[in-house]
């Protein structure tokens, strides 16, 4: 069976990568076939924590998306977008500085799939404006909610699951992961100068026009923003509390969803439209395909190879869970990954041997799941769903596109993270 759920997962990557078949059935096609020839049953694909669906992944998003389809009514993304603009004097360098650096904080204090969901809407608002094509800005954006995601507890899944095992603290996180994530962002924010020079080409007439529009014509529904940002704003300090409330984010994000939309008087097709449906199926199709290769074992063996040939080096160890992090994150969803392999350091960091007392493994662990899913499109929750929100918009990312900068980013992130690793730890 393991050899099934390896070749399975192979050809639907391939067929992702190659862009022949539409993504969510090639996900959803290999899904089937995994359950069809009992690779895993009903159980594992919709019950298991450790092989199932992710549905509190599956939920927050959702309850998200009907959010900002409530928000999107009150014209607040048209205000947000004709501000940025205008603060950036409508010079598209400026204007991807300025997004992603908003995108990142906010990926810090919440979650990177939550920024990217509020973010993305008003990027391709704001290129739109000053006429220049989204796409680079979206993806920009993706890699920025990555790196900046990485410096907190709460700003990345895999930091969660690594926070609960290990006993690290939120502050733990920003100490040891802030300072090296403020100096990614800025060698970041320079490489996208280079990386996107040919898409920095404004309309000069459509930035004119921008600069004169005064952006708080742009809202529609006033009323209805106040009762929006106040739920909103709850929403966002559940996530922040969510280890007082021992509510999941996905909890949070559905309750907050159902107040605004009893509160909000609108038709269910006004919201539900911005619900990106074929983001959410494609997630289930890809943790089913993952659950797979959990279940048959593929994952405990990658694991255990990584251990075993650092020796007894503590510095191989780092590396070793640094890169190959970085290259498995890439591929397949680093979430399981970091399941998989926090009991692996614990026992490592834990115990009496060379390894005993060694946080920086730990550390290895989140920088290498973390930066490594900016390099491809689907390494990471926020690159898909911002593929996702920019094809509904008219605007398809290619796997190889995305690819081909979010590749540069991952390796440059974690060429700075190894000597800030092997000098500190």
């Amino acid at each position: 069976m393991m050899i099934v759920a390896i070749i399975v997962f192979s050809i639907v990557y391939l067929l992702i990568a190659s862009e022949r078949v539409n993504r969510v059935a090639a996900a959803l096609a290999g899904a089937g076939v995994v359950l069809a020839v009992g690779v895993v049953g009903s159980h594992d694909a919709f019950f298991s924590a450790e092989t199932g669906i992710d549905w509190n992944v599956v939920f927050l998003l959702f309850g998200m998306m009907v959010i900002v389809g409530v928000l999107r009514q009150t014209g607040v993304f048209e205000y947000v977008a004709i501000w940025a603009a205008k603060l950036a004097r409508g010079r598209p360098f400026r204007v991807m500085a300025l997004l992603c650096l908003i995108t990142a904080v906010a990926s810090a204090g919440l979650d990177n799939v939550t920024t990217v969901l509020l973010v993305a809407p008003v990027t391709v608002l704001v290129c739109e404006r000053i006429g220049v094509r989204p796409v680079p800005f979206l993806i920009a954006e993706a890699l920025a909610s990555n790196i900046g995601g990485t410096a907190t507890l709460v700003g990345d899944p895999p930091n969660l699951i690594v926070a609960s095992r290990s006993g690290l603290t939120f502050s733990d996180f920003l100490v040891n992961l802030g300072p090296i994530v403020i100096v990614m962002l800025v060698v970041f924010i320079g490489l996208s100068r280079v990386l996107f020079r040919k898409d920095f080409v404004a309309d000069p007439a459509q930035v004119a026009q921008v600069m004169e529009l005064d952006e708080r014509e742009a809202i529609q529904d006033r009323a209805l923003l106040v009762r929006s940002l106040a739920v909103l704003a709850l929403v966002l300090a559940g996530f922040t509390l969510h280890g007082v409330l021992h509510l999941e984010p996905s909890v949070v994000a559905l309750l907050g969803a159902g107040l605004l939309v009893a509160i909000s008087g609108l038709p269910a097709r006004s919201y539900l439209v911005e619900v990106e449906w074929e983001t959410l199926l494609f997630f289930a199709g890809l943790f089913i395909l993952v659950g797979s290769l959990v279940k048959t074992g593929v994952i405990d063996h990658l694991a255990s190879a990584l251990v075993t040939a650092t020796g007894d080096s503590v510095q191989g160890a780092m590396m070793l869970l640094l890169w190959g992090s970085a290259a498995l994150s890439a591929i397949i969803d680093n979430i399981p990954f970091v399941a998989t392999m926090t009991p692996v350091v614990d026992q490592l960091v834990g115990g009496a041997g060379p390894f005993a007392g060694q946080n920086g493994l730990w550390w290895a662990l989140v920088l290498g799941a973390d930066l490594g899913g900016n390099a491809t499109a689907i390494g990471a929750s926020a690159n898909v769903v911002v593929t996702g929100i920019s094809k509904r918009n008219g605007h398809p990312i290619s796997f190889w596109e995305f690819t081909r900068y979010g590749s540069v980013v991952a390796l440059v992130t974690l060429v700075i993270a190894t000597p800030y690793l092997l000098l500190r730890y």
